[in-house]
């Protein structure tokens, strides 16, 4: 049987942060998107209103600030081992985000089939963001049928990493999933919960990696 592998970034392959954090490190604006965090977190602003004012806080954001955020990201170990190993085994690995698709889809360059993330404007930004690329939970679902439709499998093959309650619509979908690091709410309703830096160790957990791809 082909799987399809569904990785969310913030929080899940990223320990304890998020892209749109990293980014206004960049730009010295922690506090404030610290803020956005808070309220985003606390329901009191959903996705768009979040993307938009992100939008506007990162005015001065240019393809260096980018890529700096990215490779000075606190990423988990083994990724690249775990998507080569996917790749090997003939089954596919994508990462479905709510962060900007800018950020999201340099992970394109580490060995995922597929990155998906809300549609903001080209850095450096010269227009505003629309409504109707920013992604939700629900929207999360709307990406995965689209990649089992391009794949040929279906929701029964897939697995979901996720660690917050962005995820939750995602993981109610699919056979198997793996809360990675995750609130405990979420893990409540994994298949499979995994506390630590390492996602080789996490993909061990679904059972299908080969033993030669082991955990440093």
């Amino acid at each position: 049987m082909t799987l399809l592998h569904l990785f969310d970034l913030d929080g899940t392959l990223m320990y304890g942060s998020a892209a749109p954090v990293e980014i206004s490190r960049q730009l010295g604006l922690g506090a404030e998107i610290a803020e956005l965090e808070r309220a985003f977190g606390a329901l009191e602003i959903g996705p768009h209103e979040f993307s938009v004012a992100a939008h506007a806080l990162w005015a001065q954001l240019t393809p260096a600030h980018v890529r700096a955020a990215f490779d000075g990201s606190p990423w988990l170990a083994g990724i690249r081992d775990v998507w080569q190993e996917i790749r090997e085994r003939g089954d596919y690995c994508a990462v479905i985000s709510l962060s900007p698709s800018f950020f999201v889809e340099l992970l394109l360059e580490w060995g995922a089939h597929a990155a998906h993330g809300s549609v903001y404007p080209e850095v450096p930004f010269t227009r505003p963001v629309e409504a109707a690329g920013i992604l939700t939970p629900e929207g999360k679902v709307t990406v995965a049928d689209r990649l089992c439709e391009r794949f040929g499998v279906s929701r029964g093959d897939c697995v979901a990493y996720g660690d917050s309650v962005t995820d939750s619509v995602l993981f109610d979908v699919v056979p198997v999933s793996v809360a990675v690091n995750a609130r405990p709410w979420l893990a409540e309703r994994a298949t499979h919960v995994y506390q630590g830096r390492d996602l080789r160790e996490a993909y061990q957990l679904v059972g299908v990696a080969r033993p030669g791809v082991q955990a440093s």
